[in-house]
């Protein structure tokens, strides 16, 4: 294939799986990925890799050609030449394998074979929805939701975005009035985590955009299921525009639907985070900030046995905002205790971003309060962050544990910086940070792949 032809295939590719990042870049940017990727300056990301895989599935024919001496096997063999770890090949061609022999690689493909049945007889009519498909389609978001952690972003981005389409497609068609209600409630989080999973993939301007839609569907009369929304906008706009007002005014927005909903730890939540926003200003919104955490730890406290909301916050969760708190408000000590209470009790696989999260925070709490042997323990919590950080390829961990070891530069020439050093060189080689609406991949096997994430020693 040409250049241009190929870079025609992965833009036509992109749009038909729903990566926005790639069906929205220019043809000319595309090709000159593809020529730094012929002349070995640079690897695919996981994004492109997935596409070009669906594209060299098949033969210039359509047929598909999956087996050995296909094209999708050399490429596979490439993919090995440059590093990819064999699991991340080995989840690709599964991924690939199961889209190409279903349903020829639509979107639908990544669902389950009875929910894919049902919902194309829905699709095809939207007036014979019943609520059995609707419950079926929430299980399906909640299923890619608890496999954050233990399942590629890029997968479950795909898989969630085949569960996005067909909300959409179902809330513009003439449903039967009895299953509106519930279509809205699971479109709104459907669309709310097809964002957080399209920040985790580099998409920023598709994450924004979703929860805005996220938010628009969410039904008012739940307030606490949009304050839920309300969070997680917050952070990502926080995180991928570095926009703080905007960020507190949406904190604003959560804390007044969840004032006026019936969940105690959902009010903790957003008071949680709005105080986390507060504190992060410049400077500090020190009133405010403690304001809120008073208010969070007021609602965490009481009796929450019967709230309608019980998974969506906890007193470890609260310990952890405390801590991001302390280290904005000059309380390190305080915060490292905080911060070690949180980390003792996010144990659980689901849990692994927030823990490298809890981590990387708790060694800066640490370098902070300069008590003797602070660095050294520092440096042995980041450890663990890099492992899990690795494995979840969580955006969020990856940033704080930058801002971490750029901390640890005073001791940069101690034995055990240097064997950080080491393990983020080795660990994070393949883990690419491209520029927003870049169609770059990463650099290829050196050194010079963890330069974003790993400052110069």
């Amino acid at each position: 294939m040409s250049w241009s032809a190929l870079a025609t295939g992965l833009r036509e590719t992109a749009r038909r799986l729903r990566v926005d990042r790639i069906a929205s870049a220019q043809q000319a940017s595309v090709r000159r990925a593809i020529a730094r990727w012929e002349a070995g300056a640079v690897v695919p990301d996981e994004q492109y890799r997935l596409l070009l895989a669906h594209i060299y599935a098949r033969t210039p024919a359509g047929e598909v050609a999956l087996g050995p001496g296909s094209d999708l096997a050399e490429l596979l063999d490439a993919y090995a030449g440059y590093d990819v770890p064999q699991a991340a090949i080995d989840e690709l061609a599964s991924t690939v394998t199961a889209s190409v022999t279903g349903s020829g690689g639509h979107l639908l493909a990544f669902l389950n074979p009875s929910l894919r049945g049902a919902l194309t007889a829905a699709l095809a009519d939207p007036a014979t929805l019943d609520s059995a498909v609707v419950d079926a389609l929430g299980a399906a978001s909640v299923a890619v939701d608890r496999q954050i952690g233990t399942v590629p972003f890029v997968r479950l981005h795909l898989a969630q975005a085949a569960i996005t389409e067909a909300c959409r497609h179902l809330l513009a068609g003439p449903v039967p009035a009895s299953v509106v209600g519930p279509l809205r409630r699971v479109a709104a989080e459907a669309f709310a985590l097809a964002a957080r999973l399209a920040f985790e993939t580099h998409d920023d301007g598709a994450a924004l955009a979703l929860y805005r839609q996220a938010v628009r569907t969410a039904d008012p009369a739940v307030p606490e299921r949009r304050a839920l929304i309300r969070t997680g906008q917050t952070m990502v706009t926080y995180y991928a525009t570095g926009d703080i007002a905007a960020a507190r005014r949406i904190a604003e927005a959560a804390v007044a639907d969840a004032r006026r909903g019936q969940s105690a730890l959902m009010r903790a939540r957003a008071h949680a985070l709005q105080a986390e926003i507060a504190a992060r200003g410049e400077p500090p919104a020190e009133r405010q900030a403690r304001t809120a955490l008073h208010l969070a730890y007021h609602d965490v406290d009481r009796d929450t046995s019967g709230d309608p909301m019980p998974q969506v916050f906890s007193a470890a969760r609260l310990h952890g905002f405390m801590g991001v708190c302390g280290i904005f408000l000059g309380e390190s000590g305080e915060a490292e205790r905080r911060l070690s209470a949180a980390a003792a009790e996010l144990t659980r696989p689901r849990e692994s971003v927030q823990r490298a999260i809890v981590l990387t925070d708790r060694a800066l709490a640490l370098l902070r309060t300069g008590e003797p042997g602070g660095p050294e323990t520092a440096a042995t919590d980041l450890h663990e962050c890099v492992t899990l950080t690795t494995a979840t390829r969580g955006r969020v961990p990856a940033q704080r544990l930058r801002t971490a070891r750029l901390a640890l530069r005073p001791w940069r020439t101690e034995p055990f910086v240097a064997e950080l050093d080491d393990h983020m060189h080795t660990a994070m080689i393949g883990l690419v940070t491209c520029p927003v609406g870049s169609p770059c991949g990463g650099s290829p096997p050196s050194l010079s792949r963890v330069r974003r994430l790993v400052p110069p020693v």
